[in-house]
């Protein structure tokens, strides 16, 4: 028993035991480094690790040079239904086409250089076909179907239609469609006209204006029978309803007004700097215009009349006239028949044509006519004459122009100097003058309505067209990226080949050893011719100071013969030998 530091009992051959066991373990763990070590150290192991060590370097540099040669991938199709993606992913593994997926699953990605090529080789083979089922539902009519179940095969394949039809638009991602089809009647009462319901879910950042939503109403109202566009209703993804035509904007303000007055602008700027820049130059002229267009719509009637015209020139409507007589009068004649007869019916117009001899009553109104006649006669005339009046009717059409205003600025025109300098000088009055007559007949200016021009000659600043320095540009960046990825990578592979596989490859060969020992037996001789040049033939015990080259190929040779006398020994007493090796092992 024992006494320990702390004051507890211990046993001493335990202690011992446990003693002994740790410096087992410690002495065979160091047994065990220093087998590893000299194993590292004998020429096997050097070459082992030789070759490892080449190996990782070929794989770095393979690693490398595949990282440079990546592959970038690009999105074939992505928003796909699983029917498609699944199509579409046998169709590539048949077209031996590389492929892989997003993270989140929802695209499919190729090569970039394939990527169109495989959508062109996908859409001649009808992919994707969006989810929708479309009249290739009824090539799979089986027999003995049911006239309802043709009719939703009809209704089915018909919205999947006009869903494929409405995704071709570019603001449109997906498109579903609800037709309502009424059964046909007998009875004109009963009669339903259908309707459709539309729900569109656009990019993001996109959307549709009125024309489009227009556009898209009557292409579903045009595809279905007897369907009105009033009975159309789009909705988007968000739940606002588009095909809402009553509503109106809120500031008044039509969108379609707003570009026609947009386009009706550039157009004018367009011809007056079309016109202008062949005269100065392209890019020498600068053209703004504001058009004041006027959207009322107005109608008009004015009903005219002429002032009182001559009775030559007037139109008469009618013409009334009378003749009366008074005063004594006496009949004379031969007494009878003929001469108590009336007077002969008056005709149109009052005064009678004189009636022809041998005529019918021409007897008798010569009969009737007095011979004497005394007393007084009244005549009355009324004459009625048209009333001379214009009507017109007139429709002002919406979007005429008001005023228009256009400004133009124009650059000092180049010549040069009697240096040869080129010098910028102002427009002469004349020029101006031209210039402005130009631009009034290509703009359509009207004195009268109101318009003006104003053209200004001045000289043009160079900042306003800026030239990015040549290591600026967006192309040069990029090449050189290009340029200096390349020129890194082989300065790498470079590096990795000759700073480092190339000794290793060396050290494998044997090379190193055989040029170390040629330099050594270079050495040697070298030495010897030294150490023969500084030898005195006339004093042979003179002792000659070699130098440390000499010294150290004097002790190498001393090694040598050492060396061999120990073979010697292991050959003739081999047990001595192992003795004393034994002896360095268990260091004694």
């Amino acid at each position: 028993m024992a006494v320990a530091a702390d004051g507890t009992l211990t046993n001493d051959s335990n202690a011992s035991a446990t003693e002994g066991a740790t410096s087992g373990e410690h002495s065979s763990q160091e047994s065990s480094r220093n087998g590893v070590v000299r194993y590292a150290q004998s020429p096997q192991g050097r070459r082992v690790l030789l070759m490892v060590a080449a190996a990782a370097v070929i794989a770095l540099m393979i690693g490398i040079w595949m990282w440079s040669q990546k592959t970038e991938y690009r999105v074939l199709f992505s928003n796909f239904s699983d029917r498609d993606g699944g199509a579409i992913v046998a169709s590539l593994q048949q077209m031996n086409v590389p492929y892989k997926y997003s993270e989140g699953g929802s695209a499919i990605l190729v090569p970039e250089t394939m990527v169109h090529d495989a959508r062109l080789k996908l859409a001649s083979q009808g992919l994707p076909k969006g989810g929708n089922v479309g009249f290739e539902l009824m090539e799979n009519q089986k027999l003995g179907v049911s006239q309802f179940l043709e009719q939703v095969n009809f209704q089915r394949a018909l919205e999947g239609e006009l869903a494929r039809s409405i995704q071709s638009l570019s603001a449109v991602q997906a498109a579903r469609i609800h037709l309502a089809l009424p059964k046909a009647s007998v009875f004109v009462r009963d009669q339903q006209k259908p309707t459709a319901s539309v729900i569109l879910s656009l990019y993001p950042g996109r959307g549709l204006d009125a024309q489009q939503v227009s556009a898209i109403v009557h292409l579903v109202a045009s595809s279905v029978p007897e369907l009105s566009p009033k009975s159309v209703t789009i909705v988007d993804q968000n739940g606002n309803l588009l095909s809402d035509t009553t509503k109106q904007p809120a500031n008044g303000l039509d969108p379609t007004q707003l570009k026609y007055v947009q386009d009706l602008q550039q157009d004018i700027i367009k011809r007056v700097e079309s016109i202008i820049a062949p005269i100065v130059g392209t890019g020498n002229v600068r053209a703004e215009a504001t058009a004041d267009v006027d959207f009322s719509r107005s109608e008009q009637a004015a009903e005219t009349y002429k002032p009182n015209q001559t009775a030559d020139t007037a139109a008469v409507r009618s013409k009334q006239s009378s003749e009366s007589q008074n005063g004594n009068s006496s009949t004379s004649g031969i007494p009878g028949a003929l001469t108590n007869q009336p007077p002969a019916p008056a005709t149109a117009p009052i005064v009678n044509p004189p009636v022809a001899a041998g005529a019918p009553g021409a007897a008798g109104a010569a009969a009737a006519t007095p011979a004497t006649s005394s007393g007084t006669s009244h005549k009355d005339a009324t004459i009625n004459y048209e009333v001379d009046k214009t009507v017109r009717y007139v429709q002002q059409p919406m979007g005429g122009v008001k005023r228009l205003t256009v400004a133009v600025v124009v650059n000092y025109k180049r010549t040069m100097d009697q240096t040869g300098k080129v010098v910028m000088k102002p427009l002469t009055e004349a020029e101006r003058n031209q210039i402005s007559d130009l631009v009034k007949e290509a703009m359509g200016f009207n004195k009268d309505r109101g318009d003006s021009l104003n053209v200004v000659n001045t000289q043009f600043s160079s900042e306003m067209e800026p030239e990015l320095p040549l290591w600026k540009q967006p192309d040069m960046i990029q090449l050189a990226k290009e340029i200096g990825k390349y020129v890194l990578l082989a300065a790498v592979l470079l590096y990795l080949y000759f700073g480092v596989l190339r000794p290793i490859i060396w050290k494998l060969s044997g090379r190193e050893e055989r040029e170390a020992k040629e330099r050594a037996e270079a050495e040697a001789k070298a030495e010897a011719a030294a150490a023969a040049a500084m030898y005195d033939p006339d004093n042979p015990d003179a002792i000659v100071e070699l130098s440390p080259e000499a010294a150290e190929a004097d002790a190498r040779s001393e090694y040598k013969k050492n060396l061999e006398s120990v073979k010697q020994l292991a050959k003739s007493d081999p047990k001595l030998v192992a003795s004393i090796i034994k002896s360095w092992v268990n260091n004694e």
